[in-house]
């Protein structure tokens, strides 16, 4: 083979292989960071990353908003209309944020089972609901029905 040719083979191989590496180093920060959405219900059932950031979906329940009157802690809770997670959150909530509307909190379940929020987003205006919310009241509402209603 030509020095020639080969040299630049070598040259081709090496670019090739250097944005391979990049592309993948890239791709495996990008996915660490990837924060999922959970209902409450799948995070009772175990299925949240354990010690780690997630996204939890879900509506205020009525009448669960507490807040402390010496700092900005406020307690809720969340809920997908078949299970109810409680959550912690220390900040400003969101004005668009009461009860019986739909939340999204970012944050990290406790070994209380209590989910402690860094974030709080509330909806943002009343026809809003996430998709995956929608869709986790969805998946449920189907559970339910295919394990049948109990007789009174």
């Amino acid at each position: 083979m030509n020095p020639i040719r080969r040299r630049r083979l070598l040259l081709i191989l090496g670019l090739v292989a250097g944005i391979g590496a990049a592309t993948g180093l890239a791709l495996t920060a990008l996915q660490e960071n990837v924060n999922h959405f959970y209902s409450p219900s799948e995070v009772l059932a175990g299925g949240t990353p354990e010690g780690r950031t997630f996204r939890l979906g879900g509506v205020v329940l009525e009448g669960s908003t507490r807040r402390d009157g010496t700092s900005l802690k406020a307690h809720f809770v969340v809920t997908d209309r078949f299970k109810d997670l409680p959550v912690e959150y220390e900040g400003i909530l969101p004005d668009l944020f009461k009860e019986g509307q739909s939340v999204i909190a970012t944050g990290a379940l406790q070994a209380g089972g209590v989910f402690v929020a860094s974030e709080v987003l509330a909806k943002h205006d009343e026809n809003y609901m996430p998709k995956e919310v929608a869709e986790a009241i969805a998946k449920g509402k189907a559970q339910k029905a295919s394990q049948g209603s109990p007789t009174p």
